[in-house]
């Protein structure tokens, strides 16, 4: 199955080109570490998934390009042409000459329905290419205008067009201290709707990124190039091809379907955050010996402590102990409560490893079974030149603290009506703001409450 990638606003183009690069990168590398047979059927699956066959024998990526201004998209299909592993379709993009202005509305309300037909053609042309189409990855901000506003419209009519396909919206949280002033206003409204529309969203949090760039990566200065190169690394580790839990001896054929009907067992948690071990410049590889216990001793750590990353974690944070039905505000401090996990292993012996610790129910909440929360994929084909590597995607408080950030900060913007005139003239009006503040507040509530 196949899966086609949006890519929307300056930072989704940005992102995507990074993404298609370490899925080639990591395909066409030699350093599979596993037979031959597994490494190419690992190969095909890989490209059944994420590229198409063309004329030219070169690779060319499922993905449709949108933006409303020229300069990216042209900066981006350049790019990959360049590298000779891959390219972009000649008639997957679509641009117009100015942007949305870091506001949502103006992206929402006029370059959406403006130019709907024109984007909607191209997706619907690069999912007709596909044989079997397994759904749709869009990738945005929510920060600027064109991505979040025009990102939120597209989401909505893929709904739509494509109402029984899967589809898994990707999505950049600003920096805290801020790239635009409205970005919580923008946030906000791009995370209300995209909750009606999409199956899930997986985040990732720039701040987060930047803090592995600078204490994990040592990048002395950190670059949007560098940010986006270790979240196509986090993404890949998820999407490339593994064998999931009840799938027998082949590669998993709906990638989409297999990550998101056991993660999102209930409507109002939709939320994803992910988390990967290890992480390090490729300098440091050789001098790096990892074991699986001591690999998924820190990721089930990571998880409970709501850690960013396994350097800093918190070891003092425990789950609660079975059998004390303490009500859910007085969980331990920090403790970080899931609703279901999937844990991605990635090299050798990994048949051999015991994940029994991501199965103790008091990870949990108490309305699922452990053995439905938890979910585990494997492959002993290894990515990405690590030797050993593991994966988190995970449903669960990971989100509440940056959500309810964002939220408190748009509302206290929005009480004394600051910038609202930038909306309203383009047809987003108070009442909206209001439905999107509750939609979010409802959210925060479940999460709070788990």
């Amino acid at each position: 199955m196949s899966i086609v990638t949006v890519q929307l606003g300056q930072c989704g183009n940005q992102i995507g080109h990074e993404l298609f690069s370490a899925l080639c990168s990591d395909i066409c590398g030699t350093h599979g570490l596993c037979s031959k047979k597994e490494n190419e059927s690992y190969q095909e699956s890989c490209k059944e998934r994420f590229f198409s066959e063309e004329e030219s024998g070169v690779p060319a990526a499922r993905a449709v390009l949108v933006d409303m201004e020229p300069k990216v998209i042209s900066q981006t299909l350049s790019m990959a042409a360049r590298s000779g592993l891959w390219k972009y379709s000649s008639h997957s993009h679509f641009c117009q000459k100015q942007g949305s202005g870091n506001n949502w509305a103006n992206g929402y309300c006029v370059h959406g329905p403006r130019h709907k037909e024109a984007i909607m053609e191209l997706v619907q042309r690069e999912a007709e290419k596909c044989d079997l189409l397994g759904g749709f990855v869009t990738i945005m901000s929510m920060a600027g205008g064109t991505g979040s506003g025009l990102g939120a419209f597209v989401t909505q009519c893929l709904r739509d067009a494509f109402p029984t396909s899967f589809l898994l919206n990707h999505v950049i949280w600003p920096y805290g201290t801020g790239e635009v002033i409205v970005q919580n206003y923008n946030s906000v409204l791009t995370l209300s709707h995209l909750y009606h529309s999409a199956d899930a969203l997986l985040v990732h949090e720039n701040d987060v990124i930047h803090k592995i760039c600078a204490q994990l990566m040592n990048i002395k200065q950190i670059s949007f190039r560098d940010v986006n190169q270790v979240i196509a690394h986090q993404l890949g580790s998820v999407f490339q091809p593994t064998h999931t839990a009840g799938g027998g001896s082949g590669y998993s054929r709906n990638p989409l379907g297999a990550l998101l009907e056991p993660l999102v067992p209930h409507p109002e948690f939709r939320m994803l955050g992910l988390r990967n071990i290890p992480q390090m410049p490729e300098s440091s590889l050789a001098f790096s010996s990892f074991s699986w216990p001591g690999l998924i001793k820190h990721l089930r750590q990571i998880l409970i402590a709501n850690a960013h990353m396994e350097e800093g974690i918190d070891w003092q944070v425990r789950p609660p102990q079975p059998g004390s039905c303490i009500p859910s505000t007085n969980k331990p401090l920090h403790f970080n409560t899931s609703i279901a996990n999937l844990v991605i292993l990635r090299g050798k012996d990994v048949h051999s490893v015991d994940l029994g610790s991501f199965q103790d129910p008091s990870l949990y909440t108490s309305w699922l079974n452990p053995q439905d929360a938890f979910t585990a994929w494997k492959t002993p084909r290894a990515f990405n030149k690590y030797e050993k590597s593991a994966a988190l995607v995970s449903n669960s408080q990971f989100l509440l603290k940056p959500l309810d950030s964002i939220v408190g900060k748009a509302w206290n913007m929005f009480a004394s009506k600051a910038y609202l005139h930038q909306y309203t003239k383009f047809g987003i009006q108070e009442e909206d703001f209001l439905d999107c503040f509750t939609t979010l507040e409802q959210v925060i509530s479940s999460y709070t409450n788990l």
